[in-house]
């Protein structure tokens, strides 16, 4: 089979800031809606593609201010979730959705082993095998570091309106966790989920679990809300609002 990629498609992952100082990898895993040309926009018009379903609305806005804020590398994945997911395990629950939120995926239907397979190979190995080489790099001769994965999430689901307007997502590591919670937790005026609005203790969980976990770094994800984020001067302004507390949990993270 042919590679999925070709000229004038997008990189599948795009690193900014790559001499970031800060003992902090960003990672943003839904940081596109871009669909390989040979995919012909999975049958889905460009309004799908743009929606919750398709990316993470503002994740990469944040991230990126947060990246310069805090001098930290930050890798994004270059291709969107319903091409392939870089938070679920290839083939597993998830990772390629024939239906997302009631929106059925025409070219996610039926495929075979070899056809997700080249979409692995395309749009998600290289992004992890990205991260790997960061974190090599980063934790050499012993330095400790910490991993943030930055996510965004949509306001209601299923008829249910979401009142979190951030969420810290953790399995059972707390070290980063518990005082990225406490930290902002200290602004009243802000719903803070612990593992809300999902899971990092959930099976299909990628991330976290591929890279951290096996390195013992300290690690979460953040979840912002995405009608906060949804244009991006908000989403840089959520960026610039989120650094110092990130940044001190960093640093009880690791001391």
């Amino acid at each position: 089979m042919q590679p999925l990629l070709g000229p004038g498609d997008p990189p599948p992952f795009s690193v900014h800031n790559e001499q970031g100082k800060a003992p902090l990898l960003l990672l943003c895993d839904h940081a596109s809606r871009a669909v390989p040309r040979a995919l012909a926009g999975l049958g889905l018009p460009a309004s799908a593609l743009s929606r919750h379903i398709g990316w993470d609305i503002g994740a990469l806005d944040a991230a990126l201010e947060l990246s310069a804020r805090l001098d930290a590398p930050l890798v994004a994945s270059g291709y969107s979730r319903l091409v392939i997911d870089c938070n679920r395990w290839p083939g597993g629950d998830g990772s390629i959705p024939e239906i997302s939120d009631d929106t059925e995926v025409p070219a996610n239907r039926g495929l075979t082993e070899e056809q997700i397979d080249q979409r692995a190979q395309a749009c998600f190995w290289p992004y992890h095998h990205e991260v790997d080489r960061r974190l090599d790099s980063m934790t050499r001769n012993g330095r400790a570091v910490c991993l943030l994965v930055v996510h965004s999430f949509t306001p209601e689901m299923n008829g249910f309106k979401r009142p979190w307007h951030l969420g810290v997502l953790w399995n059972d590591d707390p070290r980063l966790a518990q005082p990225l919670l406490a930290e902002l937790r200290r602004d009243r005026a802000l719903a803070v989920g612990d593992n809300e609005p999902y899971s990092a203790r959930a099976s299909y969980e990628y991330t976290l679990a591929a890279h951290a976990r096996p390195r013992a770094l300290p690690h979460c994800s953040l979840e912002i809300r995405q009608d906060l984020i949804g244009t991006p001067n908000e989403a840089r302004g959520w960026g610039g609002k989120l650094a110092s507390p990130i940044g001190a949990a960093v640093a009880a993270a690791l001391a």
